[in-house]
């Protein structure tokens, strides 16, 4: 079985992870691309029961488009939003690609908001494309 660790920058908030991830997307939408600082953001959704959260986080609390809320988790020193979990998906935690520093990580299956989508990004084409 799979595992893998997630870090923040300064380490102090981890998540360790067993298992396959359920559903790995890019997401185009502006909170997104605000929340990562870049033009999309790249997560990997986890069965709850196989993710294991050291330390404390920060909270923050996100009203979605369709009206559910999802709680971003950040390491309080350094900022990095190591997991969150959307309401509409209590079963999971979601966390973002990146913390996992591991460039062999499975490509995106799904990308969503692509309305959104800044025109020189290419999603992977075998992707579930949603706009």
């Amino acid at each position: 079985m799979a595992t893998r660790f997630a870090s923040c920058s300064c380490g102090q908030l981890t998540a360790h992870v067993t298992g396959e991830p359920v559903r790995i997307s890019i997401c185009h939408c502006l909170a997104c691309q605000r929340r990562t600082g870049g033009p999309f953001s790249e997560q990997a959704r986890f069965a709850r029961e196989n993710v294991a959260i050291a330390a404390n986080s920060t909270q923050y609390v996100r009203k979605g488009g369709e009206g559910t809320c999802a709680t971003f988790h950040f390491c309080p020193r350094c900022g990095v939003t190591v997991y969150y979990a959307a309401d509409a998906f209590a079963d999971y935690l979601t966390i973002p690609v990146g913390v996992f520093a591991d460039p062999g990580f499975p490509a995106p299956t799904v990308s969503v908001y692509e309305s959104r989508m800044h025109s020189w990004v290419v999603p992977p084409p075998d992707a579930g494309h949603y706009a």
